[in-house]
């Protein structure tokens, strides 16, 4: 084995057969890798600090439009079902709205939901610098995982850890 390793065949064998076969260690440490900061990423969204009583309340009435929007659709459907002949009186009402006024319906209520939504996405942070060099970090050692062949000891073998420590 000694000689195998000085003439660097091993590593070239190791390099060739990943090739065809992939290294699973190094993918199972690129995805914890990922999956880590995706749940750094998540927690960083969700950690926010809570306001006074005014920001709860504008909060909540910020939560109220899609609600109120999808209840009052299904409130109309129960409605055109109880009382048809005055449901028909109020549509023929509203076909008699003129053009621009739907069109001008139909910005705010676009504009509403797309300025909440831009809000939403530009209050999404940056990455902080330190959350930045922690992934740097930890990429890195994944490289070097991989560069350096895959670590058994990790795996909870306990002869090829001994093994290991008798190769020095």
């Amino acid at each position: 084995m000694g000689l195998m390793n000085w003439l660097g065949i091993g590593r070239t064998v190791a390099n060739v057969a990943e090739v065809f076969v992939e290294n699973r260690t190094a993918r199972a440490a690129h995805e914890h890798v990922e999956h880590v900061a995706s749940l750094n990423a998540l927690s960083a969204e969700f950690a926010r600090p809570r306001g006074g009583w005014f920001d709860q309340l504008i909060d909540g009435l910020n939560r109220l439009p899609r609600p109120l929007l999808a209840g009052g659709t299904m409130g109309l459907f129960i409605y055109a079902m109880k009382d048809p002949v005055s449901f028909g009186a109020r549509m023929q009402g509203l076909a008699l709205m003129p053009e621009p006024m739907w069109w001008l319906l139909g910005a705010i209520v676009s504009f509403y939901f797309g300025a909440r939504e831009l809000h939403h996405f530009r209050g999404r942070k940056a990455a902080e610098p330190e959350q930045v060099a922690e992934v740097m970090r930890r990429v890195r050692e994944v490289e070097a995982l991989s560069e350096a062949g895959a670590p058994e000891e990790s795996s909870g073998n306990a002869a090829v850890a001994a093994w290991r420590v008798e190769q020095g």
